[in-house]
C-alpha cells in the first residue's frame, strides 16, 4: 500500500470517526440510536453554506483576498457548522428525547421520531434549497505538498488534522470536565449513575449537542472534497451506525479504530483493479458482519465489559 492510500484511507477515517463516536456516545450514555444523525450532517452543511455565502463578501469587502481574510473564511465555515449541529442537535432533545424519556419502550419511540425527524428534514431541505449540490469555501486551499515522492493535497491533510483536534479536544471534555466524568458514568452504568444524582434529562441536553457538533464538523471537512445536498447525510449516517456497531457501543477507542480499520478497507478494495470502487460497500459490509459474529459485542464492547 503506497503513501498516497494511506493518506486517502485516513481522510476517510477521519470523517467516520466523527461520526461514528458521536453515534456510539448518544447511544451508551442516553440510550437514543439518533436516526436524525444524518440529517444533522445535512442541516449542518447548509447552515455553513447560508453563512459563509452571507460573510464571504463581507470579508472580501473588508481584507482583500488576503491570507487573513481566508483564515477568517475557514473559521465562519468550521464555526457555523459546528453551531448549526449543536443546534439541531438540541432541537431533537427537545422533539425525541424530553417527551419520552421516562417513558415506557423509551429506546424504540425515540428510535421511530428521531427516524421521522430526519425523513421531515430531508425533505424540508429538498423543498427549500431542490435537489442541486451546493459547494463550500475551500478552507484548505487547491494546492498539493509532495511527500516521499507522493502528492497531499491540503484538504486531505486539513480534514486529518482538523479530525484529530476536535476527537482530542472531545475526549479532553469527556476525560476532565464535570459534565463529560457524568457523561463517563453514565456511559458505564446508567442507573449507579442516577443512584449517585446524575440526571439522564440533565445530560442528554449536552451529549446531544457534542454529537450534532461532531456530525457538522464532519459535514465541514468532507464539503471539501464533496457538495452539500440534502441526502449528504445518508452515507456518513450509515456509516457512523455501523463502524460504532463494530467497535463496541459506548467505547470511544473502539469507534476510532473501527473507523480506522474500514477507512483503510474502502481505501484497499477500491485500489485492487478488478474490484475497485463498486465493490467497496459489500466488501466492507461483509467485514462488519463477519467480525460482529465472531464477536457480537464489537471490538471493544464496553457495555457488556462493564455489565461483566
Amino acid at each position: 500500500m503506497d503513501f498516497g492510500l494511506i493518506i486517502y484511507a485516513l481522510n476517510l477515517a477521519s470523517i467516520y470517526a466523527l461520526m461514528a463516536i458521536g453515534v456510539s456516545i448518544l447511544w451508551s450514555s442516553v440510550g437514543l440510536l439518533n436516526m436524525a444523525h444524518g440529517a444533522t450532517f445535512a442541516v449542518s452543511g447548509y447552515g455553513a453554506w447560508l453563512i459563509t455565502g452571507f460573510m464571504k463578501p463581507i470579508i472580501i469587502a473588508s481584507f482583500g483576498k488576503t491570507a487573513f481574510a481566508s483564515f477568517l473564511m475557514a473559521s465562519t465555515l468550521v464555526g457555523s457548522a459546528l453551531i448549526s449541529g449543536a443546534i439541531f442537535g438540541a432541537i431533537i432533545y427537545l422533539l425525541a428525547f424530553l417527551p419520552i424519556h421516562d417513558k415506557p419502550n423509551y429506546a424504540v419511540r425515540g428510535l421511530i421520531i428521531t427516524l421521522a425527524i430526519n425523513i421531515a428534514s430531508v425533505q424540508s431541505l429538498l423543498y427549500l434549497f431542490g435537489p442541486r449540490n451546493r459547494g463550500l469555501p475551500k478552507i484548505f486551499g487547491f494546492g498539493r505538498w509532495e511527500v516521499w515522492g507522493t502528492k497531499i493535497r491540503y484538504d486531505q491533510a486539513g480534514t486529518i488534522i482538523g479530525a484529530i483536534i476536535i476527537l482530542s479536544l472531545t475526549l479532553a471534555w469527556l476525560r476532565y470536565s464535570r459534565r463529560g466524568l457524568e457523561v463517563r458514568a453514565m456511559m458505564q452504568n446508567s442507573e449507579g449513575a442516577a443512584y449517585s444524582g446524575i440526571s439522564r434529562k440533565v445530560t442528554a441536553l449536552p451529549v446531544l449537542m457534542l454529537t450534532g457538533a461532531l456530525a457538522g464538523m464532519a459535514a465541514a471537512l468532507l464539503s471539501q472534497t464533496i457538495f452539500v445536498s440534502p441526502t449528504s447525510g445518508s452515507i456518513p449516517h450509515i456509516m457512523g451506525v455501523t463502524i460504532a456497531l463494530l467497535g463496541g457501543l459506548g467505547s470511544v477507542p473502539g469507534a476510532v479504530i473501527g473507523a480506522i480499520l474500514i477507512g483503510f478497507l474502502e481505501a484497499f478494495i477500491g485500489s485492487i483493479p478488478f474490484l475497485g470502487q463498486r465493490y467497496v460497500m459489500f466488501g466492507t459490509f461483509s467485514f462488519i458482519i463477519a467480525v460482529l459474529v465472531i464477536r457480537p459485542r464489537g471490538i471493544s464492547g464496553l457495555l457488556d465489559d462493564t455489565r461483566e
